[in-house]
């Protein structure tokens, strides 16, 4: 991988969610925490990465923020979440969580060798996808070949 053109940037994505103790507590079954210095009744901060958050806001706060009319993720995709993990095994582990947790399975396993995946929707309907890649493969090593229309975008 190549360094990063802002080193120390950090990211926050906002997502809308119909009750955010609900979605907390989704998202705590799966592994992640929460900073609850950015937290309250209306939002959760969920730690992503070392600089990346995932802002849970209740519709209505969300829309505060947004200009234009806030999508239901049930019926329209404005956006596909991809995270990794450190094995094969915790895809799977991941993804069986996220359905224990009320999930969806929104694809089956996709294993393309270098790279093993599984998707599904949270309690709102968010399209996300769990996925390992070889860490060489990640290091920009040879890859096994695949052909682009053989790796299905996540989700």
């Amino acid at each position: 991988m190549t360094a990063p053109a802002h080193p120390g940037r950090m990211l926050f994505v906002n997502l809308p969610v119909a009750d955010v103790a609900r979605s907390t507590a989704f998202f705590d079954a799966l592994g992640f925490s929460f900073n609850p210095a950015f937290s309250d009744e209306t939002s959760a901060c969920m730690l992503v990465g070392e600089h990346a958050f995932v802002m849970l806001l209740v519709r209505e706060k969300f829309a505060q923020f947004a200009h234009l009319p806030v999508a239901d993720p049930t019926t329209h995709t404005l956006a596909l979440f991809t995270f990794s993990v450190a094995s094969r095994d915790e895809v799977d582990t991941v993804g069986a969580a996220a359905l224990a947790a009320g999930g969806r399975e929104a694809d089956g396993a996709e294993d393309h060798g270098f790279m093993y995946s599984r998707s599904f929707y949270d309690l709102d309907g968010h399209g996300w996808q769990v996925m390992w890649m070889d860490p060489a493969a990640a290091a920009g090593a040879e890859a096994p070949a695949v052909a682009p229309e053989d790796v299905a975008a996540p989700v």
